[in-house]
């Protein structure tokens, strides 16, 4: 760097926010509902934002399905949307001091960590799929009859998105980005405790030169989304959130014999085996539960240790836990921020009340902390749980780390896929065969070793079992925002 470069960047502040419209065929609407966003760092409102009625998704739909069969988007060459995805890159990262700001104060993650990862992965994404648009193609086919074979790939129309709270910017656009890139059009719905973000992303998309109709956003809660996934006119359902509303959507979605991806809930086992390096591990299992405070539904929430260091991973877990910067989001030193809402925040507590109930152990945390009215939960690791209970079961979704001991590789192998999720796990070993090995025998749609949480626009994941199917990511979540047509030509 020179010394240009290596100016200290000014601290990220927390803006001021305008109340949030319904953006609807290039056009801002004020909306006829409304209700608050809360700051969960002060359990205070932020803003505002309108509530979609069953006529605005309507008038979404409509204006998104008038926008691809213009074939103003649809109809560009690969090329020419490969240049506007990639100005959206552009723009991210030129107003990324923005973003940073608008998402941390939305959902409580820390400016240092959305910055790093939410920011930067979504200009990946605009990046990623720009150049996946220019080698969308077909294949020519050779058949023994006396015709000329080929198939297009095609884009599906229009997309329905319904995004979590949890990830707004990365979940959100790792669906936007691959719909536009193959072609089609976008009804976006983020989450009701986390619209900002997606409001401001149209924005820039418009700037970078998306066209009016391509992506529209209503926000809004459940009657908004309900409207979305019944709405005749939507083509496909791309959905992230918790497994139970994914149950329904995928029903609601098969009445209609519509395509839909689910990306649901996850509840990994991070495996440490007795010849992993032990501070890496420890490394790696401390980010598998504290990243984005726990609400990650990739997280690690449940660590199997070899019985011989058992103890000594519970020893030194008890101190390093205790001792992670927990705070103000806007702080750049701290690495973890409050849960995303009230509601979150109560059902970890009544998991880590419900172990205390059946006698494990809370070695560390396990209690809210008293801070300036937010959404804090201290990070928890709890000891002596059974592997039938709830707590080791069921998605907790919050800072919450059980540990449980294995004799064996195939006990640890049981024990990981003991759970209905299957979305990711993780083993740490310094035994090369042994990682593939168990990478091989492990129920889940990604695997990491020796790290966790190591993910990239172009390496594919989603889930197994009640995890859900279908994959984000990769040339794979291209693919799912494309239909296949064969033309054939008779040469007679």
């Amino acid at each position: 760097m020179t010394a240009t470069d290596s100016q200290v960047r000014q601290a990220v502040v927390r803006p001021q926010v305008q109340p949030g419209k319904l953006f609807i065929g290039g056009e801002w609407r004020a909306g006829t509902r409304h209700s608050d966003v809360i700051d969960p760092s002060t359990g205070r409102p932020i803003t505002t934002v309108a509530e979609a009625t069953e006529d605005d998704v309507h008038d979404a739909v409509r204006a998104a399905r008038a926008a691809f069969d213009s074939g103003q988007w649809a109809g560009m060459s690969g090329r020419e949307r490969a240049r506007v995805l990639y100005r959206v890159a552009e723009l991210v990262r030129r107003r990324a001091d923005e973003l940073v700001a608008v998402e941390s104060l939305d959902v409580g993650k820390p400016v240092a960590l959305c910055r790093a990862v939410d920011v930067a992965t979504t200009a990946g994404h605009f990046e990623y799929y720009s150049a996946l648009a220019q080698s969308l193609d077909g294949a020519v086919r050779d058949i023994p009859l006396n015709a000329h074979a080929y198939t297009r790939r095609e884009p599906l129309g229009v997309v329905g998105a319904i995004t979590p709270f949890n990830f707004p910017l990365i979940l959100s656009t790792a669906k936007i980005a691959p719909a536009l890139a193959a072609g089609n059009t976008v009804v976006h719905k983020p989450a009701p405790d986390t619209p900002l973000s997606a409001l401001l992303m149209a924005e820039i998309l418009t700037e970078a030169g998306v066209p009016d109709g391509v992506v529209n956003v209503v926000t809004g809660g459940a009657e908004t989304g309900e409207a979305l996934l019944r709405d005749p006119g939507v083509d496909k359902i791309a959905f992230t959130g918790s497994t139970a509303v994914g149950r329904h959507t995928a029903e609601v979605a098969g009445a209609a014999l519509k395509p839909v991806t689910l990306e649901l809930g996850g509840n990994a086992a991070n495996i440490v085996f007795d010849d992993a390096d032990l501070d890496k591990a420890i490394g790696a299992v401390i980010k598998a539960f504290v990243f984005n405070s726990g609400q990650f539904c990739m997280a690690g929430p449940r660590l199997l240790v070899a019985e011989p260091l058992y103890d000594t991973v519970l020893g030194i877990l008890g101190d390093a836990v205790a001792g992670v910067p927990i705070g103000d989001p806007f702080d750049e030193t701290t690495v973890i921020g409050p849960m995303a809402g009230e509601r979150q925040l109560t059902k970890a507590l009544e998991y880590i009340d419900l172990a205390r109930a059946e006698g494990a152990k809370v070695v560390t945390g396990g209690d809210r902390l008293d801070l300036n009215g937010g959404y804090y939960l201290r990070p928890t690791v709890i000891a002596g749980v059974s592997a039938d209970s709830r707590v080791v079961q069921e998605e907790i979704f919050g800072p919450v780390l059980t540990v449980q001991p294995f004799k064996d590789e195939d006990e640890a192998v049981m024990l990981a896929n003991s759970t209905p999720y299957g979305l990711a796990a993780g083993l740490q070993t310094q035994n090369v065969s042994r990682a593939h090995r168990v990478a091989a025998r492990l129920r889940a749609g990604i695997v990491w070793v020796n790290d966790w949480a190591l993910l990239d626009p172009a390496v594919p994941f989603g889930g197994v079992k009640q995890s859900g199917f279908g994959r984000e990511y990769g040339p794979e979540a291209l693919s799912a925002y494309t239909t296949t047509k064969s033309v054939v030509i008779s040469l007679d």
